[in-house]
């Protein structure tokens, strides 16, 4: 009697988007190994899943398009199964049933345990932090909560990701040390929105006592905070940040707009005087903090007069990094009842002119770091250089350090001392001390 080959399946998670995304494709292919499942992270494999964004425009075409690139192996018979899940396949899962008929099913960002199932898997509620990372080895993100409660009036997060949800400090202790006995040696921690954190678990903002908690945990070299908003930041986050030398010196806080009627608008719940006198006051806490921040340019409604205001304010808050996109205008939102007003043009030209700016601060910050001495963590090697960060750099997104790799052996994972030898617009080159 001749017996059926058994192929063995091998699952490829394919991940779009933000950080939040790279985490939960990280949880996903925890759960599958812990099943005995083979899996690999945007590589070949006969079942795909692939992880999507659907925060604005030109991501949700990224997720389109990359669905429509399986489906098209799919026909062609190099995939066996394409299964999609994240913030598109949450947000409009009735239409691409309809127009992409070929997915063998769409699963949303909360429907993990159907996801499992549907890959030969059961969900194990006692994994905390069994994590595959995706990230290089020396850092990885720590998600703290998830959904947001904030009714911004442009962001379409809370029809994706539902309410704020803090994880329990416990839970996030136990997997900052699993990510530490990897050999983590940095934390990025995350969520939609920092600021909140804990107030539904503990009825109070409760970011500052989890940072106590974390820089106890051993191996942990850098914790690195993104994504706070700016009403009712816990105040108490910055002594922490001052007084324990884990917390990077850096905040990402993205502040979106600074003309009072377009923050009115994006139901922002603060002002342009408030949101100066904050970053002063983080300024005078801790005077060597880095804060990055993102803008919104070509907001329904925004005139010439509301742009000159978030110009001229950029150009004097000098922020150490900054990030500037143009509007997209997305169904389901508030603002979506407003006329999107803003030829692309115009917010194309607006963004490049806020980049072009914070360009020449940013050399000019650079250049005042020749000579300085920095500790940097080495990420990877691209050719003749090794390419570290400092503490007020996160990985893909800030500035990086260049040290020629000709001259220097350096191992990706580890801390070097160097010394800042030349400056360019957003990158250093340097020297081991």
């Amino acid at each position: 009697m001749r017996t059926k080959t058994l192929k063995k399946n091998k699952i490829n998670v394919v991940t779009l988007g933000c950080s939040k995304n790279v985490y939960d494709s990280e949880v996903l292919m925890g759960q599958l190994k812990a099943n005995n499942k083979e899996v690999v992270h945007e590589e070949a494999g006969n079942i795909v899943v692939i992880n999507t964004c659907g925060f604005i425009n030109n991501a949700k075409e990224e997720s389109v398009n990359t669905i429509l690139e399986y489906v098209q192996k799919k026909e062609e018979g190099e995939v066996d199964k394409v299964f999609v899940t994240g913030c598109l396949s949450e947000r409009y899962k009735p239409d691409l049933v309809k127009e992409i008929p070929n997915v063998d099913e769409y699963f949303g960002t909360t429907e993990l345990p159907s996801l499992l199932k549907a890959l030969g898997a059961d969900y194990k509620h006692e994994l905390i932090g069994e994590r595959l990372t995706t990230t290089p080895k020396n850092y990885a993100y720590l998600k703290i909560a998830e959904g947001c409660d904030r009714p911004c009036s442009f962001c379409a997060i809370p029809l994706m990701r539902g309410k704020h949800k803090s994880t329990p400090i416990k839970e996030l202790v136990i997997e900052a040390e699993k990510l530490a006995a990897k050999g983590v040696k940095e934390l990025i921690l995350i969520a939609q929105d920092l600021t909140y954190y804990g107030l539904d678990l503990y009825k109070k903002r409760n970011l500052a006592e989890l940072l106590e908690a974390l820089v106890k945990v051993e191996g942990v070299e850098w914790i690195r905070l993104h994504y706070a908003f700016p009403t009712g930041f816990p105040m108490d986050v910055l002594e922490v940040m001052n007084r324990e030398l884990k917390i990077c010196n850096y905040l990402d806080i993205p502040l979106q707009h600074i003309s009072d009627r377009i923050l009115k608008s994006m139901r922002r719940g603060t002002t342009k005087d408030k949101t100066t006198k904050l970053l002063k006051e983080f300024r005078a806490v801790v005077p060597n903090m880095t804060i990055r921040t993102t803008l919104i340019v070509g907001y329904p409604g925004e005139t010439d007069e509301d742009y000159q205001i978030l110009k001229a304010w950029v150009k004097n808050m000098r922020f150490e990094r900054l990030g500037c996109f143009t509007y997209s205008h997305e169904e389901n939102t508030h603002a979506y009842n407003l006329e999107d007003d803003v030829p692309e043009d115009v917010k194309i030209a607006r963004a490049n002119e806020i980049m072009e700016i914070q360009s020449q601060i940013s050399w000019e910050l650079n250049q005042g770091k020749i000579g300085q001495e920095f500790k940097v963590v080495i990420d990877r090697k691209e050719g003749n250089y090794f390419i570290g960060r400092t503490e007020f750099d996160s990985p893909d997104v800030d500035n990086e350090v260049l040290i020629d790799a000709t001259k220097t052996y350096l191992k990706t994972g580890e801390f070097a001392t160097v010394k800042v030898i030349e400056a360019e617009d957003f990158d250093l080159y340097a020297e081991v001390v």
